[in-house]
């Protein structure tokens, strides 16, 4: 797949196949992100593959958290504590798009709930991918962390693959450090849900918007 192409065509992919992921290409994609640059050539990533039965457990872990009405306990926040525009119409339009295409009505609470809960079971894929880094390192290792998850996302479509980077498994990260056996000084940044996409399923037919180059950049000479 050509590279433009790769990074153009990516989404957020909430429908996957029950088919599961070779070994060798999870480690090939793995191979190719590592790839990334970091400052100093530090490659702070740290890579948790998780699949069947310890994926089931985890996923039903979190998700009896969110059901239990428990707090989310991140290890930093990754959305603001105020949000402002144009941030709110953007986070707006974006759950618009979602549940239109899945046909859930604003006021449909509990189908709401219900598609949320799929979140921390990877919306059905076969691999969790948990990304954690060193708690002594700053955020410009941070940077470098959002660099190599690009390339496992843009890596992944190169083999046929889809994924759906998620903030919602970092909500309960002391749920997986333990299930997991990961210390504390492991912070846990994001999940991202790997597999065959089922491109067929109503979330799969909608893309976000998104601004044009002039919108956001300034030239000067």
């Amino acid at each position: 797949m050509e590279v433009t192409e790769a990074i153009r065509n990516r989404k957020s992919t909430r429908a996957f196949l029950d088919k599961p992921v070779p070994d060798e290409v999870i480690t090939t994609v793995l191979e190719c992100a590592r790839w990334a640059p970091s400052g100093v050539n530090s490659q702070p990533w740290q890579v948790a593959v998780v699949t069947g039965e310890t994926k089931r457990q985890l996923g039903n872990a979190l998700a009896k958290q969110r059901a239990d009405g428990e707090t989310p306990r991140q290890d930093y926040n990754y959305y603001p504590t105020q949000i402002e525009e144009p941030y709110i119409a953007r986070k707006r339009a974006c759950g618009h798009a979602l549940y239109s295409a899945l046909g859930i009505e604003r006021n449909d609470i509990e189908t709401r709930k219900a598609q949320w809960m799929k979140n921390y079971h990877g919306f059905g894929a076969p691999v969790a991918l948990l990304f954690f880094i060193d708690a002594i390192l700053e955020k410009g290792s941070w940077v470098d962390m959002g660099m190599f998850i690009q390339n496992v996302m843009l890596a992944a479509r190169g083999f046929g693959l889809e994924t759906c980077p998620q903030a919602a498994l970092a909500e309960y990260p002391d749920v997986i450090r333990n299930i997991l056996n990961i210390p504390d000084s492991k912070k846990l940044i994001c999940g991202m849900a790997l597999g065959y996409a089922d491109y067929d399923d109503p979330s799969y037919q909608y893309r976000t918007e998104r601004e044009p180059v002039e919108n956001f950049t300034q030239c000067y000479s």
